[in-house]
């Protein structure tokens, strides 16, 4: 089946629902599980499927492992054992929506950290963008309170995942400048592989990750399943089929239905946000689309 542009569209809005919706399915995941295990669990899924498919696709070239492998232990440390460990133990008690909307800056991050290695003065708008998305994330974390110039208390999940997210952001910009003559379904692939090893280690010394599988209830283990195959090696073959198609300037900007399928989904579980929460995810949207630059200052202010 030829895949058209209208396909990569659909497509993409795929892999967008996917990741949106593994910030409520983790959820699921950490009724039974302990936060290591539920993410060792999530890939070793994962790393089956991908490898299956990386073989299939490209076959697997030792020269680029003998290459990269210092590259891919590093990168596969912080962007997957670091953002997926961030991301499960955040989730414990940080919020789907917010969690979502705090990954979604994550672009804005990378973006800027790139023009910092570049030793280059990031764009104005860029840095405006994150200042504007952070404000949103910030107003949804405290319920508004920040509008009234009072913050009672922020959850340490939420302190987390931001980690978390620096961290991939770390490895966006490293998967650009470090790794060498390798395909991005290649590194993805390594690193994937690295990162799930590293986490298998840490799940050995902090929980005991036998026992908890072990005692572990189906829907846990149904929702690392889905994480595993739907939330990352379909979302990422589908998201690489958009970027194939429209190129990742067209495709990058559908990064932003992540929080919207994850609020979406909250909304329809029947847990509504407040009135300030949706402000809040308002304006995290339009900061992270000036960010990235899909709208202008001047486009916004002539659609108003």
């Amino acid at each position: 089946m030829r895949t058209t542009p209208q396909l990569a569209i659909v497509l993409t809005l795929i892999a967008t629902f996917f990741w949106g919706s593994n910030f409520q399915v983790t959820k699921f995941a950490l009724m039974s599980l302990p936060p290591w295990t539920a993410s060792v669990e999530r890939f070793f899924y994962a790393v089956i499927c991908i490898f299956i498919f990386f073989a299939w696709k490209e076959g697997i070239n030792s020269k680029v492992l003998r290459q990269n492998w210092r590259a891919f232990i590093v990168l596969g440390a912080i962007g997957v054992a670091g953002f997926n460990g961030a991301f499960f133990v955040g989730l414990q008690s940080s919020n789907p929506v917010t969690a979502a909307l705090i990954v979604a800056t994550s672009p804005i991050s990378a973006n800027i950290l790139e023009a910092i290695i570049k030793r280059q003065l990031p764009g104005l708008m860029r840095v405006v963008g994150m200042v504007i998305s952070l404000l949103g994330v910030a107003l949804v974390i405290t319920n508004g309170e920040l509008m009234l110039g009072r913050v009672s208390q922020i959850a340490t999940g939420d302190i987390i995942i931001f980690m978390g997210s620096l961290g991939w952001s770390i490895y966006t910009v490293g998967t650009r400048v470090f790794i060498k003559d390798s395909t991005p379904l290649a590194t993805t692939s390594w690193t994937m592989l690295f990162g799930a090893i590293i986490l298998m280690f840490i799940a050995i010394f902090v929980e005991s990750p036998m026992t908890a599988l072990s005692s572990g209830t189906f829907e846990s283990h149904l929702a690392c399943l889905y994480i595993g195959i739907g939330g990352s090696t379909i979302a990422y073959l589908f998201w690489n089929m958009g970027v194939a198609i429209r190129g990742a300037g067209n495709t990058a900007i559908f990064f932003n239905f992540v929080p919207i399928f994850a609020l979406i989904i909250q909304v329809m579980m029947g847990d509504i946000p407040s009135l300030p929460q949706w402000v809040g995810v308002a304006i995290t949207i339009v900061g992270v689309f000036l960010g990235q630059g899909s709208i202008t200052m001047n486009k916004l202010f002539k659609s108003i």
